[in-house]
């Protein structure tokens, strides 16, 4: 019969000894891995950040002067007369659009209004003209004078810009009427489909309602319906996206209830 011993070595490790061999067979110690180890799950690549999405382009509010009496953003206010105050623009032309007196305007406003006044038609079946365009200085002195015989001085503030301080000095002002007149330069023109439409539209051509009803406190001006102001597609269309109505609040200028 086979009479297993337990010898121990140097170390403290224990191995049995067979009898009848004498073949030492090591023992299973807790040291020694097991003869099946469970598999180990490779490692994971660390996570990368997704790349940050590319951010849109910010409206570049400097590409024009707004102090610069030939810039289509030039900022014309109460507080802001044009510099030289007799400033005439070099290439006014004749527009080529119904009217009540004849309109001038520099190159690019005439080109945006013949487009404007060509959609409407084409959109609505109806008509509009020009009631007045650019005016020299000396024009608006006349101008000034009688509305400040009629109505005095704070009336005529209110509806009328004193000379060196009027965008349609500029070349890039119209004043619309429907055709034929209703209401024209009053503020029921805003009520007729003609202002409606335009105070909807007039954004696509480049141009801007200068006067709002609620932004006297900003423009110094009673509420002009009629009185569009061409500022170029990119600045109307950045402010109608966003919300903003007046110049001053655009570029973040004072406003102007006043004259300084």
């Amino acid at each position: 019969m086979a009479v297993a011993g337990l010898l121990v070595l140097a170390g403290g490790a224990a191995v049995i000894t067979g009898a009848l061999t004498g073949r030492a067979e090591p023992a299973v110690t807790a040291e020694e891995p097991s003869a099946n180890p469970m598999p180990t799950e490779p490692p994971r690549p660390s996570p990368t950040a997704s790349p940050d999405p590319t951010e849109a382009p910010t409206f570049d509010r400097a590409a024009h002067s707004i102090d610069d009496p030939n810039s289509i953003w030039v900022v014309v206010d109460k507080l802001r007369p044009l510099n030289p105050t007799d400033y005439a623009p070099a290439d006014l032309v004749d527009v080529p659009v119904p009217f009540a007196n004849p309109p001038r305007l520099r190159q690019e406003a005439s080109d945006a209004v013949v487009s404007l006044f060509a959609t409407f038609t084409a959109e609505t079946g109806l008509a509009l003209q020009s009631q007045s365009a650019y005016r020299s200085f000396d024009a608006q002195t006349r101008v000034y004078t009688g509305d400040v015989a009629a109505l005095g001085q704070a009336g005529a503030d209110l509806s009328t810009a004193r000379p060196g301080t009027s965008e349609h000095q500029t070349g890039l002002t119209i004043d619309i009427s429907a055709q034929p007149g209703q209401c024209s330069l009053s503020a029921c023109f805003g009520d007729t489909p003609h202002g409606q439409w335009l105070a909807e539209n007039a954004w696509r051509f480049g141009f801007l309602l200068r006067y709002p009803a609620d932004k006297t406190a900003i423009t110094g001006y009673e509420f002009e319906p009629w009185h569009y102001r061409y500022i170029g597609i990119d600045l109307a269309t950045e402010m109608r996206e966003t919300g903003v109505t007046t110049l001053e609040e655009f570029f973040g200028i004072p406003a102007a209830p006043s004259y300084g």
